[in-house]
């Protein structure tokens, strides 16, 4: 997020051709007509034939271990899927590149599991990645800037490597907000040089927020099991929620951010994106361990699990304390209705309401976030490019922001590039500046904030919208962002857990469970009980646009 900081997590992107012209084929589901004189409106396509649509991980390791299905069927299935609704049919456009390798992947864990070597709960299971975590193979990784293509990156990222000992099919990479929406302050999410324009899954001409934009619209639309993105501000939440998902944004530092093209060492984290809690632990755990290349990891050790679906319990609500932080909503009308619905959920899931529990230092941290993350961005690019060396033909963010100027009509059609030029400016990280606006994000958002109002009320989490309703994608203009809570524990470096509690007529919202440093197993435990007791969670049915209903008579 960029503007005052806004909070839509740093998410950018373009709609390279008019929404319009790309819902008109769809070559695999048989599209309804658009202006039904009868039956649900909201329905864009007829029930969805895809055979694995919304099966867990868990189903599908159980159709393996039974033998009536392999990863390579699976991963040949979604790979299909990917070429019938993301590339044609109602063009999705969310993911970027495919894993020429990812049927061979396939291949060898089936030989592996008919051998008896299962390697762990996502052995065999295909994943989508964004494209800012590094692979070592013959995919790219750039942030989606023409800038950074090239030769694929010489090494993986820890996580990446991570997924690669669970047995994991790196299935392909998403379209992202350019440099994770950290390029210009009137961007359109979801949009990126090299990608174009990610479209929201419900309603195309709709935007599916970010940065991690393709992830979101990727997995909500069935075309991997789970996905990861990454998170400096809402990045994973506000994706997540508004397209309909489960997010984990974790604690800085349980999983490594080696091999992630950055923007700020302070908050940047990855995270699972999944359609079901289970899913979303399944991932977070896999993916866990102290990497001696992101000094962060070590705060990990002894408070990092691995696996995190033992905190799955429908019952964890039962007596717990939810805080509601009544000053973190009010943005929209339709969005507080689903909350107040939601907090009732909670009441008759057994959890004790402690409402308000206004976290008191909400937005009183924004300048100095932006000042962090401007130093960081720099620094941490830079340190980034170096390491990639002869693989990337820039080689400093000085050199970007010159690529960039030269290739404009391909990297700045639409909007610009003046926060990283800012960043540009900015002095070391020994910088005074620098160190007091660390020193004051961490005292407001952690000591005067989440950890104060939650010691104040002795609270097991606290509650708050994650979203409001999508808004059109506008290329001219840019985002139109309703609202969201993502930044307080994006400063705080604190763990969130989105999980769907609604809809604003076809659009999806998200309720966040927001607790302490390392608190994640605590927080899924409340996040799976409450999506077990709401069930909120709807596959999409791509609609063209939001379907206008006619004014009722004597109005």
């Amino acid at each position: 997020m960029t503007k005052r900081i806004d909070r839509r997590g740093f998410v950018a992107s373009t709609l390279a051709t008019a929404a319009a012209a790309t819902v008109g084929t769809m070559s695999t589901l048989v599209p309804m007509h658009t202006a039904q004189a009868a039956g649900d409106q909201h329905d864009g396509m007829q029930p969805d034939a895809f055979p694995y649509a919304e099966l867990s991980v868990a189903e599908l390791q159980s159709r393996m271990a039974k033998g009536t299905l392999t990863s390579r069927t699976l991963t040949a299935a979604y790979l299909s899927r990917i070429a019938a609704l993301d590339r044609s049919g109602p063009t999705l456009n969310s993911v970027i590149e495919t894993n020429p390798d990812a049927l061979t992947i396939a291949a060898e864990r089936d030989a592996e599991r008919r051998a008896g070597k299962v390697r762990g709960p996502l052995h065999g299971i295909p994943v989508l990645i964004k494209d800012n975590i590094d692979s070592a193979d013959r995919m790219q990784t750039t942030a989606g800037s023409l800038a950074l293509v090239g030769k694929p990156a010489p090494r993986d990222a820890f996580i990446v490597q991570r997924l690669r000992d669970a047995g994991a099919v790196l299935l392909g990479k998403t379209n992202l907000s350019e440099w994770a929406n950290f390029r210009s302050t009137r961007s359109t999410s979801g949009w990126s040089g090299r990608g174009g324009q990610t479209r929201h899954p419900f309603v195309i001409d709709r935007n599916p927020c970010g940065s991690s934009s393709g992830t979101g619209t990727a997995i909500s639309a069935n075309l991997a099991a789970v996905g990861i993105g990454t998170e400096t501000d809402g990045s994973i939440i506000c994706p997540s929620s508004i397209c309909g998902l489960v997010g984990i944004k974790p604690t800085v530092g349980l999983w490594s951010r080696s091999g992630i093209i950055p923007i700020s060492s302070s908050q940047d984290t990855a995270g699972p994106m999944a359609r079901t809690v289970s899913d979303a632990a399944a991932l977070l755990g896999a993916l866990t361990g102290v990497d001696a290349r992101d000094r962060a990891t070590a705060e990990s050790a002894g408070k990092s699990v691995a696996d995190y679906t033992t905190y799955l319990n429908a019952k964890a609500l039962q007596g717990a304390r939810i805080g509601v932080a009544r000053n973190m909503a009010g943005f929209h009308p339709t969005t507080d209705a689903a909350f107040e619905r939601a907090i009732e959920s909670l009441r008759e899931a057994g959890a004790v309401i402690v409402d308000p529990a206004n976290v008191p230092t909400v937005g009183k941290y924004d300048e100095a976030e932006l000042d962090v993350l401007l130093y960081e961005f720099k620094a941490g690019v830079n340190a980034y490019l170096a390491e990639r060396g002869a693989t990337v033909s820039v080689r400093t963010m000085d050199e970007v922001i010159a690529f960039n100027r030269a290739n404009a009509g391909a990297e700045m059609p639409y909007f610009g590039q003046e926060q990283m030029e800012r960043a540009q400016t900015m002095g070391s990280l020994d910088d005074a500046k620098y160190r007091d606006a660390v020193a004051a994000c961490r005292r407001l958002s952690r000591d005067e904030g989440i950890d104060a109002i939650m010691a104040q009320h002795s609270l097991d989490a606290i509650v708050a919208p994650s979203n409001g309703p999508s808004w059109p994608t506008d290329l001219m203009n840019g985002d139109r962002y309703s609202g969201g809570n993502s930044s307080v524990a994006a400063v705080a470096g604190y763990p969130s857990v989105t999980v769907p509690m609604g809809f604003a007529d076809a659009l999806p919202l998200g309720v966040s469970f927001i607790g302490r440093a390392w608190s994640e197993g605590r927080l899924i435990g409340l996040a799976y009980s409450f999506e077990q007791a709401t069930k909120a969670r709807r596959a999409p049915r791509f609609l063209p646009t939001m379907p206008i209903a006619a004014p009722k008579r004597g109005s």
